[in-house]
């Protein structure tokens, strides 16, 4: 029982800082969120497959 309340608390507390993130972003969207990002995550340079943008575009294209 313990266990599930301190899972519940973290839990809870991570919905909560997401919330206030899109909150205080302006238009309320994340930036930064495309995998082709990373260098770690796609070492080809591959275009993100959400959204197909390539890892020099600056933004997001279902943005």
């Amino acid at each position: 029982m313990k266990l599930f309340i301190i899972v519940l608390v973290i839990l809870t507390l991570c919905i909560i800082g997401m919330a206030i993130k899109i909150w205080a972003k302006k238009g309320g969207k994340f930036s930064g969120t495309c995998a082709s990002q990373n260098p770690h995550l796609n070492p080809e340079g591959e275009p993100c497959s959400f959204c197909g943008r390539l890892p020099d575009e600056a933004e997001c294209r279902k943005s």
